[in-house]
């Protein structure tokens, strides 16, 4: 027996969307200028950045060799003073995260449609965000440490600056995205706008806003260690002299560590998301 067609009158589906179907030559050269151009554009970056397969191989083979060398791991004898370093780190991402959560709350409401604030200053917010998360968290750490010094304090500064302009873009779109029913109703028992933001629409988008702060978290442990090779505290300082002395089995050990330490937080933080937001909006 033939199986019924999906659409019955391919014919006519056709016809009306022949712009679909049947493009125009039109459309037809619009896209293969734009394939060639990027196809253009590739070719002349792999030739003006010098790209080259036997350097690659050779890469390759030398990355072999320091494999070898990084097996088996060793802390060799500094132990203590990695963990307490590795420890310094994730109070570093902890500390700027938190901090930044906390100065673009208010700015995330500032930067959202419809909630407080005029166009003006929706606008000014926005500008400030799109500023700040503009600039890499390695570049804020060499800011910080020229104006605070080297250590911690300028590690945390550096994270809390970077994630104030991606928080308070992520809120924003969070607030604009949520259901306005709830604070609709609650606006229509005599609430002022505050009451409204605060019992209609702060419920439903506070959960979002832990889970986005949980997931930066993560990421900024990773980040820590990385501004650490510029002077800013935690593990990074470590990491970096022990390359630049050729410790390969210490390097591997902190690797190691870093690696233990993201999983970790990553599965603790899983869990918390998935007890603030439910299971059947984050899934595992």
């Amino acid at each position: 027996m033939k199986k019924p067609h999906l659409f019955p009158d391919r014919a006519a589906v056709a016809e009306r969307h022949a712009a679909l179907v049947r493009p125009g030559i039109g459309s037809r050269l619009a896209t293969l200028a734009v394939v060639g151009g990027m196809a253009a554009l590739a070719l002349f970056a792999f030739g003006r950045l010098e790209f080259s397969l036997a350097r690659l191989g050779t890469g390759l083979a030398q990355l072999g060799t320091f494999l070898g060398l990084m097996v088996p791991p060793s802390p060799g004898g500094q132990a203590p003073l990695f963990l307490k370093a590795l420890a310094e780190t994730v109070a570093i991402a902890f500390l700027g995260t938190l901090l930044a959560a906390i100065l673009a709350f208010p700015l995330g409401f500032l930067a959202a449609r419809g909630t407080i604030g005029t166009w003006l200053t929706r606008q000014l917010t926005r500008r400030f965000s799109d500023t700040v998360r503009g600039v890499d968290t390695l570049i804020w750490a060499l800011i910080w440490i020229n104006v605070v010094g080297l250590g911690p304090f300028a590690g945390v500064l550096a994270i809390m600056t970077s994630d104030i302009g991606s928080f308070t873009k992520l809120f924003s779109e969070a607030i604009e995205a949520a259901d306005p029913k709830p604070r609709e109703g609650v606006l229509s028992c005599g609430a002022t706008n505050l009451g409204g933001l605060r019992f209609g629409l702060l419920p439903e988008v506070l959960p979002v806003f832990l889970s986005q702060v949980l997931y930066y978290f993560e990421s900024n442990t990773r980040s820590a260690t990385i501004i650490g090779i510029v002077g800013a505290g935690g593990i990074g300082l470590h990491l970096a002299e022990m390359i630049r002395t050729y410790e390969w089995d210490r390097v591997s050990f902190i690797i190691i560590m870093v690696l233990v330490t993201v999983a970790a937080i990553d599965f603790l933080s899983t869990k918390l998301r998935l007890g603030l937001t439910g299971s059947r909006r984050v899934t595992a």
